[in-house]
């Protein structure tokens, strides 16, 4: 792996240059990782940068296993259901989607064979897989969007908590055993609340703000987060991540199929 930030341009370019005359299990190694984070509220007692931590570790991992470039995370997305607490900053959807383009454009030019766009924020799953298809069906740059493949199955197996809503998983249980597992001093457990709204019958369906249900931003109980948890999260995850990409890299560096003209 490399790491793209504390690295000069021409070690960079020497490792993507090695990289584009292997083929086969090695062509991995010809990628670029972007975690795509959020500097978004989680609670009085996680930090802003949550998101970013958890998909920069998964993004870390998984270009240590594939030899790959390792990119700066962009620590701001779509998240705009949680404008609604200070601290939270968010980007507009087409702003998230042009960002990642244009990192996908950049890229090309360094000799990249992929990019694994990582993304930590439920938010950015529509503007990154609009990024992923413009990359992709203008021939620009194969790429794939991780939105943590596996973690869901980790959380079922771990989870002593209730979840606060189905699939929701904000600043309980489930993240703070994340962030205990990779930083624990900015646990603030002294300040463990837990938090149960009712939700109207259609949250989830429609665009809903989330202040006016939890004043804490909390959304289940945090009480039960264990560092032991959150290792076993973010393992399942990264061994998910990997079988996902099995697939992706085996078709870096063939001639692009023959695809339909975008609608």
């Amino acid at each position: 792996m490399i790491e793209a930030v504390n690295s000069s341009w021409t070690d960079v370019a020497a490792h993507l240059e090695a990289a584009a005359a292997r083929t086969g299990a090695d062509a991995a190694s010809g990628l670029a990782f972007l975690p795509f984070g959020a500097l978004e509220q989680h609670g009085p007692h996680l930090p802003l940068g949550t998101d970013t931590a958890t998909a920069a570790e998964v993004a870390r991992r998984l270009a240590e296993r594939l030899d790959a470039v390792l990119l700066p995370p962009v620590h701001y997305g779509d998240t705009w259901n949680n404008a609604g607490y200070p601290g939270t900053v968010g980007l507009s959807t087409a702003t998230v989607t042009a960002i990642a383009v244009d990192i996908g454009r950049a890229l090309v030019h360094s000799g990249a064979r992929g990019l694994v766009i990582v993304n930590g924020d439920w938010g950015n799953r529509q503007p990154l897989a609009t990024a992923a298809r413009i990359l992709n069906d203008e021939r620009l740059l194969p790429t794939i969007v991780l939105d943590h493949p596996g973690m869901d199955a980790a959380i079922e197996r771990v989870r002593e908590s209730e979840p606060a809503a189905p699939g929701l998983n904000h600043a309980e249980e489930v993240e703070t055993s994340i962030m205990l597992a990779l930083d624990p001093h900015l646990v603030h457990t002294d300040r463990y609340v837990s938090a149960y709204p009712v939700f109207p019958s259609d949250f989830g369906t429609r665009p809903m703000q989330l202040h006016p249900f939890s004043e804490s931003g909390v959304f289940g109980d945090p009480a039960t987060a264990t560092a032991a948890k959150g290792a076993t999260i973010l393992a399942d995850t990264v061994t998910a991540s990997l079988e996902v990409l099995e697939g992706f890299t085996a078709t870096l560096g063939a001639p692009p199929a023959a695809r339909p003209p975008a609608p």
